[in-house]
Order: C-alpha cells, then sequence, then structure tokens
C-alpha cells in the first residue's frame, strides 16, 4: 500500500513499475518519456504534469541518456534516493540482458537473431504513444502565446538540424531574459550543468582488460549528449580509431541496441561483450550508465528549487517547451522514417495501419495501457509482413 498522504510508495512498487516499462520501451528516448508520462502521471498520479515537465526539461540539459535518467527521478519522486537506483536498474536490466544474448549469438554465429518482422510493427505504433504525450504535455508547457512562439522557433531549428543541446540551452537563456525583463527583474539566472569532462587517452592493444572497457566507457557516458547517432560517432573515435573494434562490429553493435526495449546505450554491452566477454560486458555497461545516476542524484533535488526561484522559473519554462519542440522534432523524424519507403518516398500501408491502429488505441482509448499498444502493433506488424 502507497502513503498517499506523502505521496511516496515502496520500492517493489518502483522496481515493478520501471521492470515493466524496461520490458515494453520501445522507439528510442521520445517514446520512451511517452510511456512514463503515461504510466506515471496519467495512471499512478506519481506526480504532477508540470513537474513531470520540470524533469524532463532539467534532464535534457545533462549528459547520458534521458529516457534513462527520467527513470531515475521518477523513482527518487516515488521512493528516495533508494527510488532512484532501483528504479534505473530495473528499467535498464531488460535491455542490458537480451543485448547480452544478442552478442553471444553474434559471437558464437556471426549473426544477430531475427527480430525485424517483430520490431516493424512497434515503430509505427509508438508515433501514437508520443503523439498522445505531446498533446498532454503541451498543455502544461504552453502557458503563453510567448512560450508557444519560442517553442515553434526551437522546432524550426532543429527541423533545419541545429543541435538539440545549443537549442536548448538557447532557448533558456532567451525566454529568460524575454521573461525577466517583461516582469522588471534585474537578478541574472544562474543554470546548473554538472558536465564531467575527461579526455581519451592511451593507444590500442592486443588484448583489452575489463577495467580498460570500464573506464573508455565511463568516458562516453560522461560527456554523451543526443541520440544513438552521436553514440556511434563517440564510440568510433573511442573505439574504432583505436583498433579496439572494426567499423562493421560496431555498426552490428548498435543495430542490437536499437533492436531491444530500453536504452540504446545497451549497444555498451554487445561491444563490451565483443571486447573482452561477459567481464567486458559488465564492465562496459557499468561505465555507461555510472555517470548518469550521479547526475541525477546531484540534479534531482534542485529542480523544485529552481522552479521556487522566478528568474530560474523562467528558465525551466523556456527549456520545458524547447524540449517539446526537440520532442515533436523527433516524432516528425521518425514518422517519416517509419511510415514512408526511403526509396520512392511513397507511403508504406503497412506501416500507416499500424499508425491508425496505434492512434485510435491511445486517442480512442485514453485508459489504455501503452504496453497494449506496443504488444499490439508488434503482433499487427508480424501478421501484415506474411500478406
Amino acid at each position: 500500500m502507497t502513503n498517499q498522504k506523502n505521496n511516496k510508495g515502496t520500492i517493489w512498487e518502483v522496481a515493478q513499475v520501471f521492470f515493466k516499462l524496461g520490458c515494453i520501451a520501445f522507439g528510442g528516448p521520445a517514446a520512451h518519456v511517452a510511456m512514463m508520462e503515461d504510466e506515471l502521471v496519467t495512471k499512478r498520479k506519481w506526480m504532477s504534469r508540470q513537474h513531470f515537465l520540470d524533469l524532463m526539461g532539467a534532464t535534457n540539459l545533462i549528459p547520458g541518456p534521458n529516457s534513462t535518467e527520467m527513470t531515475m527521478h521518477c523513482g527518487h519522486e516515488r521512493a528516495g534516493v533508494l527510488g532512484l537506483f532501483v528504479a534505473g536498474i530495473c528499467f535498464i536490466f531488460p535491455a542490458v540482458v537480451i543485448t547480452g544474448i544478442f552478442a553471444w549469438f553474434y559471437v558464437q554465429y556471426g549473426a544477430l537473431p531475427a527480430v525485424a518482422p517483430l520490431i516493424f510493427g512497434i515503430k509505427p505504433a509508438v508515433l501514437a504513444i508520443i503523439a498522445g504525450a505531446v498533446y498532454k504535455l503541451s498543455k502544461k508547457a504552453l502557458k503563453s502565446k510567448a512560450l508557444g512562439v519560442l517553442g515553434g522557433l526551437v522546432l524550426v531549428v532543429s527541423l533545419l538540424g541545429v543541435n538539440e543541446i545549443v537549442a536548448l540551452l538557447v532557448a533558456g537563456i532567451v525566454g529568460t531574459l524575454f521573461f525577466m525583463g517583461r516582469s522588471q527583474w534585474q537578478n541574472h539566472p544562474k543554470s546548473i550543468f554538472p558536465i564531467l569532462l575527461l579526455q581519451t587517452g592511451g593507444t590500442a592493444t592486443a588484448k583489452i582488460s575489463g577495467g580498460t572497457v570500464f573506464w573508455s566507457f565511463l568516458k562516453v557516458g560522461s560527456v554523451l549528449y543526443g541520440s544513438g547517432y552521436v553514440l556511434f560517432a563517440y564510440l568510433d573515435a573511442e573505439l574504432v580509431m583505436k583498433g579496439l573494434l572494426t567499423r562493421a562490429e560496431l555498426i552490428d553493435a548498435i543495430a542490437a541496441g536499437q533492436f531491444t526495449p530500453g536504452p540504446v546505450l545497451s549497444t555498451a554491452t554487445f561491444i563490451g561483450y565483443q571486447l573482452a566477454g561477459w567481464t567486458g560486458a559488465i564492465a562496459a555497461t557499468l561505465g555507461i550508465f555510472l555517470p548518469s545516476f550521479i547526475f541525477v542524484w546531484l540534479l534531482n533535488p534542485l529542480v523544485p528549487k529552481m522552479r521556487s526561484s522566478k528568474p530560474l522559473g523562467f528558465f525551466l519554462d523556456s527549456v520545458n517547451v524547447a524540449a517539446l519542440a526537440v520532442m515533436v522534432n523527433v516524432l516528425i523524424e521518425m514518422s517519416l522514417e517509419t511510415l514512408l519507403v526511403t526509396a520512392s518516398w511513397m507511403p508504406d500501408w503497412r506501416a500507416c495501419v499500424i499508425a491508425i491502429f496505434g492512434a485510435v488505441l491511445v486517442f480512442g482509448f485514453k485508459k489504455i495501457n501503452a504496453m497494449w499498444v506496443v504488444l499490439g502493433g508488434a503482433l499487427l506488424g508480424y501478421l501484415l509482413m506474411l500478406v
């Protein structure tokens, strides 16, 4: 039983919720955040939608996998510091285990298990989940016409290819200055970016130890911003350019991370296994995720203080609407990639049918759990691939 009076829950409750999310969270960070919003805000009411937005905006400003860091924030809100660690571990665990199995198959047989038919139906379905979350979060994020204009500008520059972190920071600063000027405040906003900058170094070795694997991935996890493609660039520089991994092996590892639920950073488990067996898999997983636990642990207590400060509240509102715009940008890009046949740019009728199916479930049956949308999309995708 949860204590409704202080809105706190048990560690077991946190573990159950985030393990379930870790098993069904396909589709990338935007989809993961959408599923969390649906599960934790709409259905379980663990926190207000405004506070969820504040956490999302703040999380976008620190390195690491944003959706995984959001699980840590939500776990902290529900069950304190221990909840932070339990939520993060339970969310990561399914992806790490599945990716580890994929790595074993890859090393033993030189190929990945054939899971493409099921994955085909999941992506169109999660488009509807993301759209539903954007719609609900926009009601809180768009507090004024000025914030709407700011969000629109961030969306435009994001579509033009401007780095999302740059867009978020500039939006936060510009929005703060504008709203402070309008309210005749003279204080200067202060923002917190706990970024650990570690320099790469060393030379390639014929045999790599678990400690070396851990250090390589700790450096990447400490400075990583952006999507799986940014992860590809970091790992290419850290591993391929040093001769520890071929580029073909890295591409296969990224593909394995995309096929599994949960964070794409589970790619680290796959690569760690390639480099040093199960010891390397564990070392790489710990290395790439450990910085996120530390950053969230430091950031979480500061978010309410940011909201209570008027200048920092302006900054948070501006970053929130910018983060929502980035989420819309991801939705647009995923829609183009998923619903169109790349070679001809014609609609893929199977993907469109699944997307419509997902939209009917999300917007027509508002109390339906995102898990059923994902599973329904996977099943429908598998059946349509047989047509």
